[in-house]
C-alpha cells in the first residue's frame, strides 16, 4: 500500500503547521477552516496573527522556548482568535525538530475546543492565562511560578475572572470556564 503522506497531512482532524522561526511555511485545510482564513493569507505569515494580542505571543513564545528546549514536546490550551476576530479555546501541541534551536523548525497541531468550552467573558491577556492554568489545576503559586508573577497577583486576576464568570468559588469558576451552556 503506497501512503500518500501530503494526502494525510491535508486530511487530518486536526489543524497541522509546520514552522520555521515561528512562521508558517506550510499548514493544511483544517488550521484555515478552524482560524477562518485562506491558506495563502496564513504561508509566510508569523503566528502572531493567530494570538488575541502582539504581547500574549511574545509571553508565550518565551515560556515554550525552555520547555522547547528540555522535552522537546509543548502543549497547553490557550485562547486564539480567528480572523473573523473571534476568541476561541484551542488545545496547541508541538514538537521542535532541534531542541537547542526551539523555534527554528517544528510541527505544531491545533484542535479547536470551542465547542466544549466557549470563551463567555471578554478577558485580557494576563486573565486568558491564568484561566487556562486554573483549568489544568494549579494552585496560585503554581501559576505564578509559571507564568513568572506572584501569586498575590494571580489571585487578583482570579478574582476579576470570578466577577467575570459571576463565580462564587474557584470551582464554581472552572466549571464555568468549562461549561457549554
Amino acid at each position: 500500500m503506497n501512503l500518500d503522506h501530503r494526502l494525510a497531512f491535508e486530511l487530518a482532524p486536526v489543524g497541522l503547521v509546520i514552522s520555521r522561526n515561528r512562521i508558517m511555511v506550510d499548514c493544511n485545510q483544517r488550521v484555515c477552516e478552524m482560524f477562518t482564513t485562506s491558506r495563502e493569507l496564513l504561508l509566510g505569515q508569523s503566528f502572531q496573527i493567530l494570538y488575541p494580542s502582539a504581547d500574549e505571543y511574545e509571553r508565550l513564545g518565551a515560556r515554550m522556548a525552555p520547555i522547547l528546549n528540555a522535552k522537546g514536546t509543548y502543549s497547553d490550551n490557550r485562547i486564539m482568535k480567528r480572523a473573523t476576530g473571534e476568541t476561541f479555546w484551542c488545545h496547541v501541541s508541538g514538537r521542535a525538530l532541534d531542541r537547542l534551536n526551539p523555534h527554528a523548525e517544528g510541527i505544531w497541531s491545533f484542535e479547536d475546543l470551542s465547542e466544549q468550552r466557549p470563551v463567555k467573558a471578554t478577558l485580557t491577556g494576563r486573565e486568558r492565562e491564568v484561566a487556562a492554568k486554573l483549568l489544568e489545576g494549579l494552585t496560585s503559586k503554581e501559576i505564578g511560578r509559571t507564568l513568572g508573577i506572584s501569586h498575590r497577583t494571580v489571585e487578583i486576576y482570579r478574582a476579576r475572572l470570578m466577577r467575570k464568570y459571576d463565580a462564587s468559588t474557584t470551582a464554581d469558576l472552572v466549571h464555568k470556564l468549562v461549561s457549554a451552556s
